[in-house]
């Protein structure tokens, strides 16, 4: 009977999904930059630690091209875990708490066991994209180890269409399949002590109750990262924080309060 009743609760605490509007985006980026200016330098460390770690990157794995550019597609699908302390800055705001540094540091220990298993999972993810990219470059890619550099241009500029398409074919999946799992997940965990396979099918829930919205918030996001790759990391200081105070504003606007 015990068993049964836990069941029911379980069910009936699973997170209720709201539907919005594609306009909610121009909102979330403003409560987004208003968490900014009102955490400071609190908001601006967390940017800060993005900026150094895509530097660092391709300072270590510039020679390593094929590797490079995996892990800056993959430096994607580790954003929601490394923007807890973002999360938790912008809930520190919203009850009208001070917006500090050190506690945000440490907001993963309130659920730990489930951010340990999901960001188990999305590193696990990364390392198989980074596998994959070897052998699309080996199958598709024609004339020597090029630069990272070298590597855009084939890209973007189509001049390997064959090369391109499996890389945008096979890096989108990855992409869309994370970005599914993950949009509201880790807020979800970190708010309510959710666990890790809960939160990922509500946020996959959350995408296909509102495709057109999170298509494009996701299409938003890109942009954003692209401003702080194309201004040499630097702009990450800034456009990473609003991204990170802005998905926990995305997350309040899909799931239905307590």
């Amino acid at each position: 009977m015990n068993e049964v009743n836990k069941t029911q609760t379980s069910i009936e605490d699973f997170p209720v999904i709201r539907k919005i509007e594609a306009c909610n985006i121009i909102q979330w980026l403003q409560y987004g930059i208003s968490d900014l200016l009102q955490a400071k330098m609190a908001s601006l460390f967390y940017g800060l630690v993005f900026a150094s770690a895509g530097v660092a990157m391709h300072m270590v794995l510039f020679e390593a091209s094929w590797l490079l550019s995996s892990l800056t597609t993959g430096f994607l699908l580790l954003g929601p875990f490394l923007a807890m302390g973002l999360y938790d800055l912008s809930r520190r705001i919203e009850q009208s708490q001070k917006p500090t540094l050190i506690p945000s540091l440490f907001s993963w220990r309130s659920n730990l066991m489930n951010v340990a298993i999901f960001a188990g999972v999305l590193i696990v993810i990364l390392l198989i994209w980074a596998r994959a990219s070897l052998v699309i470059f080996a199958l598709f890619f024609h004339g020597g180890l090029p630069t990272f550099l070298e590597i855009v241009q084939v890209v973007f500029a189509f001049t390997q269409p064959n090369f391109a398409i499996a890389y945008f074919a096979v890096g989108g999946f990855f992409a869309v399949f994370v970005y599914a799992v993950s949009v509201i997940a880790i807020p979800l965990m970190s708010d309510r002590n959710t666990d890790a396979v809960t939160a990922a099918i509500a946020s996959l829930i959350a995408v296909k109750r509102n495709f057109i919205p999170m298509l494009l918030w996701a299409i938003t996001i890109v942009t954003l990262v692209a401003i702080g790759f194309t201004t040499h990391f630097i702009g990450l200081i800034i456009t990473m924080p609003i991204v990170g105070h802005a998905s926990w504003h995305v997350y309040r606007d899909l799931v239905e309060p307590i």
